[in-house]
């Protein structure tokens, strides 16, 4: 059959991709947060901000290892930050059962969780970025939306092992899966780019080369690529668009990692049972899911910054609802939009990025905003945790970060035309001057 009408392997990538964020930190450590809150709570018997610090230590953690895996990406390729990164991640989620009866025990496991960013959406999102271009957008929804997907069944999973074996057992059950299946996988079928099978993204016939073989190419270290389009990290971090894209980025971390990761502990606080709240985090798994998908479609069709402002938006409505809200409806139907907004934005990171800065320093530029989006997540979570020990209620904070997620929105409006667009991306890079806040 001929090559360029036959299956392309680029749509592995993506099957593979989603495998791998199923299994990663995001649905396991983070989405989960809210099942095991009450729990920890009771079993190093302090309040819900000491046990939250331990979330805000693993992002934390995350945030400063983030500028690390993106050059490793940048330097020798994801697949060879991946895979280890994940099987190390098992790893520590097993060592769940040495924790004991000390709190700092906790937090050094949260901390050692941390590893997982070297297993998560920044690396993926330097591979779709090679192997897609005019569908970069669909691909990287694909892959998050697997990561919706752990998000609503894993803390559902979680709660049940909770209930029957305890916490510790639940994390390293976890721990176990990820050891035995994705790892193996991962290994046998991840590849960096399409360059060494003589494709270039979306499958067409020719890799970037400019001159010389796929071959070739492909064997120098991928920062080094001449052919590679985009700007250099020491360039792309002085422009104003990166500095308006991080602030919304944690504006909005820090807003919607609250909510999510308090949810549970808020439906429970208004009467539901432990599994009824569990529920909660179910809307925001299936939300994340939709939110993931929609919003990588959409933006291959619509301006990506209009997109990320009108889901920032409902994430916004859906904090308002919880804000002023009392009923049971009202709060599951809020956790939808918020999750919508936290489901969103990991696809939107790769994908501004990479329209706004190329694929040449893509790992460096995506860790660094992921880990400042991962690292206002922590400080939410801690702030929501901490406002609720204070005055009993998460009325407060819960208005700061309404605040917050409307400042977010207004900065994404500030957001010019993209400095490499599809068509841009597999010829030439236009002048650094263009397409400026």
């Amino acid at each position: 059959m001929d090559r360029h009408r036959s299956f392309f392997y680029g749509w592995t990538i993506v099957a593979v991709s989603g495998m791998g964020l199923f299994f990663s930190g995001g649905p396991i450590v983070v989405y989960s947060f809210g099942v095991f809150l009450k729990p920890l709570a009771e079993n190093f018997h302090v309040g819900r901000g000491a046990v939250s610090l331990a979330l805000t230590i693993h992002n934390f953690a995350g945030a400063l290892g983030a500028p690390l895996v993106g050059w490793l990406v940048d330097r020798y390729g994801a697949r060879k930050v991946i895979v280890p990164g994940l099987a190390l991640f098992g790893a520590a989620l097993l060592s769940a059962t040495l924790i004991g009866t000390q709190l700092w025990q906790l937090y050094a496991f949260y901390l050692l969780l941390g590893v997982g960013v070297a297993s998560g959406i920044v690396p993926y999102s330097a591979i779709i970025a090679r192997w897609f271009d005019r569908r970069r957008g669909l691909a990287l929804g694909l892959i998050v939306s697997a990561m919706g997907i752990g998000a609503a069944v894993v803390p559902w999973i979680a709660q049940r092992l909770i209930a029957t074996f305890g916490w510790r057992t639940a994390f390293a059950s976890v721990g176990t899966a990820i050891l035995a299946v994705p790892v193996g996988v991962l290994f046998a079928l991840l590849e960096d780019g399409p360059e060494k099978r003589g494709l270039a993204p979306d499958g067409a016939g020719t890799p970037f080369s400019v001159g010389g073989s796929a071959t070739a190419a492909a064997r120098q270290p991928l920062a080094a690529n001449p052919v590679v389009p985009g700007m250099e990290w020491s360039a792309i971090w002085r422009t104003p668009t990166f500095a308006v894209l991080v602030c919304s980025f944690m504006l909005c971390g820090a807003s919607v990692h609250a909510c999510v990761l308090h949810l549970a502990a808020l439906l429970s606080d208004r009467g539901l049972t432990p599994q009824a709240a569990a529920l909660g985090s179910v809307a925001v798994g299936v939300a994340v899911m939709c939110g993931r998908l929609g919003s990588g479609y959409l933006q291959d069709r619509i301006f990506a910054p209009h997109v990320a402002m009108t889901v920032l938006g409902l994430g916004a409505t859906g904090i308002l609802m919880l804000w002023i809200g009392t009923g049971t409806a009202t709060a599951l139907t809020a956790a939808f939009f918020v999750g919508l907004a936290m489901g969103a934005e990991a696809d939107i990171v790769g994908f501004l990025i990479s329209r706004y800065f190329g694929l040449r320093a893509m790992g460096t530029a995506v860790a660094v905003a992921w880990g400042a989006f991962i690292l206002a997540g922590g400080l939410g979570t801690l702030v929501m945790g901490a406002g609720f020990d204070a005055t009993g209620s998460y009325a407060l904070p819960l208005g700061g970060f309404f605040v917050a997620m409307l400042l977010a929105v207004a900065l994404l409006s500030r957001l010019g035309p993209y400095r490499f667009g599809a068509v841009a991306l597999s010829t030439t890079a236009p002048s650094l001057e263009t397409a400026e806040v």
